[in-house]
């Protein structure tokens, strides 16, 4: 008989039947909380009925029209839309199906559109597995081990973490962009910098957000050498942060290339970069392409998906119940100390576990994310040193849906510290 991989390893151990909202449910019809959703995928939680009812329509007239041999119009129209969200000024899109796709485009396009060979990095990305990717992830050696030589041109500057380097958040951002500027003299010379790569939220890094500040420290760097800055709101847009977009917390802030995925099609495998047509145009002939890209049933649950932010509302509950998410989180960790740090915008929080000298405590991170699901919620790891328990429910999820998490996360605690 066939099977999974071996190295594929659940982090619960739900088989999961069917989706409703913020729940998944399994072959005995027991109910769990998702605050996964699907690793910040079902933006509009499982099986939306109106993301539902656009797939099933468009399944009916067109599963796949390979967009360099035909368009559809859900592609065009999905085009078309994207432009009212997206910053001002991005308008080219190049569609494929994974995050770790859209980076290798973006990394392309960047080498292409400069001529340079470096890229950027910062301490604690994850940008992907594939190996162009890989080599710009910094978020643990699992990602990476074992496969290298990676890509060469790639150097790393360090990340603001406040919270990990003991500083004040402005102290950080001035150690970060002291730090930038050392590897710009020493690593990899400007004028051979094609681009900067940064998440606004650290993802598999630890959900550590950009402070105030630090964005526009890279934008003024970018501006000045002809660097392009490059934001991976892979895990972070279509209003997972309280904003459409994570960076437009800091609203002085425009990308040259914006990367998204995951929550764009509540499910379905799509993925983008955007940037000025421009740009997009110094992308050599043959440089942009794939099978599926693009595909004609996942187009149309972006469309949908869409819809549903906007005529729900989703960009501000996430806001919302992100500070009642939050506010909870901190109120459990003040009765745990082994819970060092809440942090995160909107609804995609995490809780650092530590040892009492600060040091990153995976043990009982991993103790706390198992209770939790035998509970009923079920949550995943990150961070470098997987001490940190993150949680990402979909975008409708209600108060009455936070509490019950929060109540049932601090049973979880309780036996994971007894």
């Amino acid at each position: 008989m066939s099977q999974l991989s071996p190295v594929l390893k659940q982090a619960t151990p739900v088989v999961a039947v069917r989706g409703e909202g913020v729940h998944l449910f399994d072959a005995d019809d027991r109910r769990y909380l998702d605050f996964t959703s699907g690793v910040g995928v079902t933006s509009t939680g499982h099986c939306h009925p109106r993301v539902v009812e656009a797939v099933r329509q468009q399944a009916g007239r067109l599963v796949h029209g390979q967009y360099t041999t035909v368009l559809h119009e859900p592609l065009l129209t999905l085009t078309e839309r994207l432009g009212e969200v997206l910053p001002e000024g991005l308008d080219s899109l190049f569609y494929v199906t994974s995050g770790s796709e859209a980076v290798e485009a973006a990394l392309r396009l960047a080498r292409h559109a400069t001529g340079r060979p470096n890229a950027i990095v910062f301490d604690g990305s994850f940008h992907g597995r594939t190996m162009g990717a890989a080599a710009l992830t910094t978020a643990g050696t699992r990602f990476r081990a074992g496969i290298g030589p990676v890509i060469p041109g790639v150097a790393v500057a360090p990340f603001p973490s406040a919270f990990r380097l003991g500083m004040t958040e402005e102290a950080a951002v001035e150690h970060a962009l002291r730090g930038l500027d050392h590897v710009l003299a020493t690593v990899s010379a400007p004028g051979e910098t094609a681009a900067m790569f940064v998440e606004p939220v650290l993802g598999e890094g630890g959900y550590v957000p950009a402070p105030a500040g630090f964005l526009a420290g890279l934008r003024e760097r970018a501006d000045r050498h002809g660097i392009l800055l490059v934001l991976d709101e892979v895990q972070t847009g279509f209003g997972r942060t309280g904003r459409f977009w994570a960076h437009q917390h800091h609203e002085e802030v425009v990308p040259d290339v914006l990367i998204t995925a995951k929550g764009l099609a509540s499910g379905f495998p799509l993925s983008a970069i955007a940037a000025p047509t421009a740009l997009m145009r110094k992308a050599w002939p043959g440089s942009q392409g794939g099978t599926y890209g693009g595909n004609a049933v996942a187009c149309a649950a972006a469309l949908a998906t869409l819809d549903v932010i906007r005529d729900e509302r989703l960009v501000e509950n996430a806001a919302e119940q992100g500070r009642r998410l939050t506010d909870g989180l901190r109120k459990v960790a003040a009765g745990a100390p082994v819970i060092a740090d809440v942090r995160g915008p909107g609804l995609m929080v995490g809780n650092e576990f530590c040892h009492p000298d600060g040091t990153p405590d995976p043990a009982t991170a991993q103790r706390a994310q198992k209770a939790a699901a035998d509970l009923g919620l079920l949550l995943l790891p990150c961070g470098v040193y997987l001490n940190v328990v993150r949680m990402v429910p979909a975008l409708v999820v209600s108060a009455e849906q936070i509490d019950e998490a929060l109540a049932l996360w601090s049973r979880a605690v309780a036996v994971a510290t007894a």
